[in-house]
């Protein structure tokens, strides 16, 4: 369960891929913390006009961290059972629980870590799309992703239970 004792904080005057690694996980884990104490049918319940819900989102992004932490670098990646080119990772099919799509984000995330441990920042792979990107590219645009998504949740979480905010609340 992570708390606002667990959440780690970016070093003030940490190198720059430890920074980045760092504030990503922060933003992790606030993606797993916005699934905290749902059931599943609060975490899959669709709440704006395209069907957007909490376990859509975490789906999603474990893809994207497979993606391009993985897939950039040519790294070995669990195989997916669903299309990401066919907006299939943003919905969480029937037979997907929160417990399930948890442990998927939580393997890819384990497996992009290993990634940006042992990829150097100045070291190019190639996109999905084509592209040459560095590791240094791909961690400030999964920072931009991660966030992205997690201002998403936080808004999808307050409509669901009226729960608020960046960080855990203090305990009573």
């Amino acid at each position: 369960m992570t708390s606002r004792a667990t959440m780690r904080h970016v070093p003030y005057e940490g190198g720059e891929k430890e920074s980045l690694h760092v504030a990503l996980d922060r933003h992790r884990d606030g993606v797993v913390w916005k699934l905290q104490g749902l059931g599943e049918e609060q975490a899959r319940q669709p709440l704006t006009p395209t069907g957007t819900n909490l376990l859509g989102l975490v789906k999603h992004l474990a893809s994207v961290e497979y993606s391009w932490f993985c897939g950039t670098f040519g790294r070995e990646s669990e195989p997916l059972w669903f299309d990401p080119y066919k907006g299939e990772d943003i919905v969480a099919a029937d037979d997907e629980t929160v417990e399930s799509l948890l442990a998927f984000y939580a393997r890819a995330r384990a497996a992009a870590d290993l990634a940006i441990t042992e990829i150097p920042l100045e070291e190019t792979g190639t996109a999905w799309d084509g592209r040459t990107v560095s590791m240094r590219w791909v961690l400030v645009h999964m920072l931009e992703e991660t966030t992205r998504h997690l201002g998403h949740m936080d808004i999808l979480r307050e409509l669901t239970d009226g729960m608020t905010g960046y960080l855990p609340p203090l305990p009573q």
